[in-house]
C-alpha cells in the first residue's frame, strides 16, 4: 500500500513511517519540520516540507501521489501553547485536518487513521475512561482534537471516508523532545542525567496513563489491518490507546530517578491551566475489537528513553 503520514518527521509519526517501511509499504511524509526533524525520517520515504493547513499544496500532493491510506498525525500538541494561542492551535489541528480530509475526498482516498488524544475527555467523571465517556475538553488543544474527530465523522457519512480514530494516552519514548504531549518523561530524564533538579507542576498527585511509542505504532498497524479488510465491522470506530495503569507524576519521578541513579528532591511550581487531574484508560474495546494490547512495561520504556538520551550525549 501507499501511505501518507502527516507529521511523519515527528516523534510518533517517524516511528510509524519506519514501521510501514519495514512492512514494505510505500511511504510519503508531509511535515513542516516545526517540531519534527528530517533526521527522524527512515530511508526510503518521500518527503514534502508543507504545512497541512495549506490546502492547495496538500491537494497537489494527494493528486500526484494517490495514496491508499492516510495516517494523520500533524498537529499542534502543546496544551500550554494552545491556551496562549488558541487561534494557531485551531488553524493547525482543525483547519489542517479539514485540509487533509478535503484533499482525500477530491482525490478518492478513502481510508484515514487519526491520532487523537485523552485531552478530548477533560476531567473524567468516571475511571477508567472508556470510549463512551462524555467529551468535555479543558483546553483549546482538547477542543481542536475533538473538533477534528467530528469532521472525520462528517466526511465518513457524507464522503465515504472510512476511519479509525486512536485516542492516545500520554505517549513517550525515543525521539521525543521537550515539546509535545508527555514531554514530562523526556524533561525529567534529560535534567536528571545532567545532575539537575526537575520541576513538577502542581503537587505531583495528578495521574496519567503512559504508553510507550512502540505500542502506539502497533495500534496504528492494527488499525491499518482493519481498514484493509473489506467488510470489517470495526471500521469507522474510536479506540483508546493506553495501558490501563494509573501513576502519579510523583511516582513517575521516583521510578525515573531510580533508573538513572540520581534522586534529588524535585521542585514544585503552580499547576498548569487546562491540566487534567486524573486519567487512566479502559482499553478493553481496543483489546477486543482492534486486536491490540500494550506490551512494553513502564520500567522497560523508561530505560529505553534514558538509553536513547545517553546515546546522543
Amino acid at each position: 500500500m501507499k501511505a501518507i503520514v502527516t507529521g511523519g518527521a515527528g516523534f510518533i509519526g517517524s516511528h510509524i513511517a519506519e514501521a510501514l517501511i519495514r512492512e514494505k509499504h510505500e511511504v510519503i511524509v508531509i511535515d513542516n519540520l516545526e517540531t519534527g526533524s528530517k533526521d527522524n525520517l527512515p530511508k526510503g520515504t518521500k518527503f514534502y516540507n508543507v504545512d497541512v493547513e495549506d490546502f492547495e499544496k496538500i491537494n497537489e500532493i494527494f493528486n500526484k501521489e494517490k495514496p491508499d491510506v492516510v495516517f494523520h498525525l500533524a498537529a499542534q500538541i502543546n496544551v500550554r501553547s494552545s491556551i496562549e494561542n488558541p487561534m494557531n492551535d485551531a488553524e493547525v489541528n482543525m483547519i489542517g485536518a479539514i485540509s487533509v480530509l478535503e484533499a482525500m475526498s477530491r482525490n478518492e482516498v478513502k481510508k484515514i487513521i487519526f491520532s487523537s488524544s485523552a485531552a478530548v475527555y477533560g476531567d473524567p467523571v468516571f475511571l477508567p475512561v472508556s470510549e463512551s465517556h462524555p467529551l468535555n475538553p479543558k483546553s483549546p488543544y482538547g477542543l481542536s482534537k475533538a473538533g477534528a474527530e467530528e469532521y472525520i465523522k462528517w466526511y465518513e457519512k457524507n464522503k465515504g471516508i472510512e476511519y479509525v480514530i486512536l485516542r492516545y494516552a500520554n505517549v513517550y519514548g525515543p525521539r521525543q523532545g521537550a515539546k509535545g504531549e508527555a514531554g514530562v518523561i523526556f524533561l525529567f530524564a534529560n535534567l536528571l542525567l545532567q545532575k539537575k533538579t526537575p520541576t513538577i507542576f502542581g503537587d505531583g498527585k495528578q495521574t496519567r496513563d503512559f504508553v510507550f511509542v512502540d505500542d502506539v505504532v502497533s495500534a496504528n498497524l492494527c488499525a491499518l489491518n482493519i481498514l484493509k479488510n473489506k467488510g470489517n465491522k470495526y471500521k469507522s470506530k474510536i479506540f483508546n490507546i493506553g495501558t490501563s495503569t494509573e501513576i502519579t507524576i510523583n511516582e513517575l519521578y521516583e521510578k525515573l530517578a531510580w533508573v538513572i541513579g540520581f534522586n534529588p528532591k524535585p521542585k514544585n511550581s503552580e499547576a498548569v491551566d487546562g491540566d487534567i487531574k486524573k486519567m487512566v484508560y479502559d482499553i478493553s474495546l481496543s483489546q477486543r475489537e482492534l486486536n491490540w494490547k500494550p506490551k512494553v512495561s513502564l520500567e522497560k520504556g523508561l530505560k529505553s528513553v534514558v538509553e536513547s538520551i545517553r546515546a546522543k550525549k
